[in-house]
């Protein structure tokens, strides 16, 4: 892990520093852009082929059933079926919280003016299942995705070397009232998805994080259906002073750089000290981990920085835009007011960010690479849509009609001009006063 010092370091050695920009992206491009457009146009077929040939198993179907994911889940041990319905129950809690009805605004006297929300009717959910098998992220896409009410749920999650899925992704499928799983991975899966294919069905938006793969894929396919985020290989960022333990900010690196070799895990640090502490504890506690060898290589294309206070490190931070964000401080507090970009942010010494990825109630699927600093993490919301209403009595349109005549007018648009201006005028071909004002409005 290198050391820097902010101090010393130039602006274009910052930016340099926080981009998430890999050597061979072009590569990843060009080996996506086949993988879509073969399943564009070959189907099912495509993802038969696409399954023997990155996962290595010759599927009879592409999906579980109900019945089959049943009988899967039965076989899950009693602590993990318990640990999976207490952090079912803190996600719901949580995100239930989110649906909220708006007031109705009456703009000026006659014109009402509100919001109402509809959810997405089809959506399609992305579990990653590489070198890591994810039923947190089962639970963070679909409880939400129930909640706001989506008609269609689609979930897709690589097989595994039996042609099936594990207990734990069958456990949260039964659940949730999932009743089918696709057994697709990787940009095929996001393909499948966003185009359709004879057993797949198309969805309006595709949620979910993964590899390089997957975030390309999800990227690509922008013009013909919505994604939630860019979320790409997991990320972390500890802010530390003198009051934090090396300990656990080496255990809260680590856990980041087991997800994979492209995971970053970043220290800001205003104590040398700290750092070298971290870095000791760092090498004891990998020499321990199973995951040791992925963990290593991130940790090795890892950073810290040395900061001369914590206001300074916030502004490194705000720079980065990190995933999730640690305070491993006592003076969070203080801090808080200053975080401008970050996905998920975690509070104090005793506030591990694994908590968030599995149990607290908040979402894990969060903006990576720096999207922080134009997305927000996964939510209720991001599975409904915003609908505006507007309702004018006549007294209204006469209130706010000369206004809209004028707009039109100066931008040349005689028909939208029109639009009120026969309204205003319906007095004169009755020979009367403007047409009575029936229309009640209930703010």
């Amino acid at each position: 892990m290198k050391i820097y010092s902010y101090t010393d370091l130039s602006k274009s050695k910052i930016e340099e520093i926080c981009s998430r920009q890999i050597e061979d992206d072009k590569l990843v491009e060009e080996q996506v852009t086949d993988i879509v457009s073969t399943v564009k146009k070959d189907g099912d077929k495509a993802l038969f082929n696409f399954a023997k040939a990155f996962d290595k198993v010759d599927l009879e179907k592409l999906f579980l059933d109900a019945d089959e994911l049943k009988e899967i889940a039965a076989t899950i041990p009693a602590d993990a079926k318990k640990a999976i319905d207490t952090a079912y129950q803190n996600i719901k809690t949580f995100h239930q919280s989110q649906l909220k009805t708006e007031d109705k605004i009456e703009t000026m006297p006659g014109v009402l003016c509100w919001r109402e929300s509809r959810a997405i009717e089809k959506v399609g959910l992305y579990i990653p299942g590489g070198t890591a098998v994810l039923p947190s992220t089962f639970l963070m896409l679909a409880t939400p995705a129930i909640i706001a009410g989506c008609k269609e749920i689609v979930v897709c999650s690589p097989p595994q070397s039996n042609g099936k899925t594990n207990c734990y992704l069958a456990y949260c499928a039964v659940l949730l009232g999932i009743e089918k799983v696709f057994l697709i991975g990787g940009a095929q899966a996001v393909a499948a998805m966003a185009f359709g294919t004879e057993s797949v069905p198309q969805v309006y938006k595709i949620f979910g994080p993964g590899n390089r793969y997957v975030t390309t894929a999800k990227t690509m396919v922008q013009n013909k259906v919505a994604i939630d985020m860019p979320a790409g290989p997991s990320e972390v960022l500890v802010i530390a002073d003198e009051t934090a333990n090396p300990s656990f900010i080496a255990a809260d690196l680590l856990a980041q750089a087991e997800h994979g070799i492209d995971s970053q895990a970043i220290l800001v640090a205003t104590s040398g000290e700290i750092i070298n502490q971290t870095l000791k504890e760092i090498e004891n506690q990998l020499a321990i981990l199973p995951r040791k060898d992925i963990a290593a290589k991130a940790i090795a294309n890892s950073y810290a920085v040395l900061a001369e206070n914590l206001e300074q490190a916030m502004q490194f931070s705000n720079e980065y835009a990190p995933e999730h964000l640690i305070l491993a401080t006592e003076n969070h507090q203080k801090l808080i007011p200053l975080i401008i970009n970050a996905g998920s942010v975690f509070l104090g010494n005793f506030t591990p960010e694994s908590v968030g990825d599995y149990a607290s109630g908040t979402n894990h699927t969060l903006p990576t690479s720096g999207f922080a600093k134009a997305y927000s993490g996964v939510s209720t919301d991001a599975f409904l849509k915003k609908i505006t209403f507007q309702q004018l009595s006549a007294t209204g349109l006469n209130n706010i009609g000369p206004t809209v005549e004028i707009l039109a007018a100066a931008e040349g648009l005689e028909a939208h001009k029109n639009a009120v201006s026969i309204r205003l005028n319906f007095e004169s071909e009755v020979g009367g006063p403007m047409f009575e004002d029936k229309t009640t409005l209930k703010p």
